[in-house]
């Protein structure tokens, strides 16, 4: 299994999301993601710097560590055809190891727009009419393009990667799999589930990556880490459902007031225990998701998590889940 690091948008400033970047490289993860958001999901964390300058900055001054967003959401924010331009431009930064996460968004960072926020069945078209854009943009070809959601006028990429760009699609159940699969080169998602892992491969055929994400709260005061996940992660227990609904961080807050640090603790493991954070993998590999991005819970714990993660927890999780393939992506 290939092992992530996550470059989290939302409790980081931008020069220090690129110095963790580096640092990832270093140390030794196999690829890092980056959230791409307007707002953070809770005032504690602080931060929303704009996703794609960080990861050209990343991709500019690194030479291993795959890099993909996750996930973009190509409706409302952006415009398809600005995605695909942006994105090819990124892969040619880094040099063909970047993957566009793609997925159908949050309230939280796409109302901003003021285009208000539609059913989860007319998301998904629109969703579908993006995908479509993209990927011809990202074939080279010149789109003329009349949807239900979306207008192109002969559109054209001038500058292409060398060889074609992968698409991640995040799905959560059997209509976003029966949608998008077959137009996804890897599999994203949130939870763990054999399930999904099974549909996807009906759909799409076997082999291609599944991508998931696990946060995790380390520090060497166990009483620390669980404060901390509390105050800046107790929204992640929402479910995809009610987290993409809400409309501000204030909503979050509410949402979760009778959230107890315990109740977080529960979900995600937190404080110095390496065997803990080892086992929280556990349930993605029975899954069958092939790569895992780690969450570090915390701002200004990143550097000191990174020294960690070389010298302890990135050598424990190869001794558990065996080490990637030299190409991030042929871990599949």
């Amino acid at each position: 299994m290939a092992i992530g690091y996550t470059l989290m948008t939302e409790q980081r400033g931008p020069r220090d999301l690129v110095a963790d970047g580096v640092g990832a490289e270093r140390v030794g993860f196999d690829f890092a993601v980056s959230s791409d958001h307007y707002f953070p999901w809770l005032r504690e964390q602080g931060h929303a710097p704009y996703a794609w300058a960080v990861l050209g900055a990343v991709a500019a001054i690194t030479e291993r560590i795959g890099l993909m967003t996750y996930v973009t959401c190509p409706t409302f924010r952006y415009h398809p055809a600005v995605v695909a331009q942006k994105a090819a431009t990124l892969s040619q930064l880094a040099d063909g190891r970047f993957l566009l996460g793609l997925g159908s968004g949050e309230n939280l960072n796409e109302h901003v727009v003021g285009r208000g926020w539609p059913s989860v069945n007319v998301r998904h078209e629109m969703f579908g009419e993006a995908l479509v854009i993209i990927r011809e943009l990202l074939d080279g070809s010149e789109v003329n393009f009349v949807g239900e959601h979306f207008r192109l006028d002969s559109a054209r990429l001038w500058d292409l990667p060398e060889s074609q760009l992968p698409l991640g699609v995040a799905v959560s159940g059997a209509q976003s799999i029966g949608l998008f699969a077959e137009s996804a080169d890897a599999m994203i998602a949130v939870q763990p589930e054999k399930g999904l892992v099974k549909s996807f491969d009906a759909v799409a055929g076997r082999g291609r990556p599944k991508i998931g994400q696990q946060p995790i709260c380390w520090d060497p005061d166990e009483r620390e880490a669980v404060r901390r996940a509390h105050e800046q992660f107790r929204w992640f227990g929402g479910g995809w459902k009610v987290n993409a609904e809400l409309p501000m961080p204030a909503g979050f807050a509410a949402a979760t007031r009778f959230v107890r640090p315990e109740d977080v603790a529960s979900s995600i493991p937190c404080g110095p225990d390496t065997a803990k954070h080892v086992a929280a993998l556990r349930p993605w590999a029975e899954a069958g998701f092939s790569h895992v991005a780690l969450v570090q819970i915390g701002g200004d714990s990143q550097p000191e998590f990174l020294e960690y993660a070389r010298d302890e927890l990135l050598p424990a999780l190869r001794d558990e889940y065996g080490k990637a393939p030299e190409h991030w992506l042929a871990a599949a």
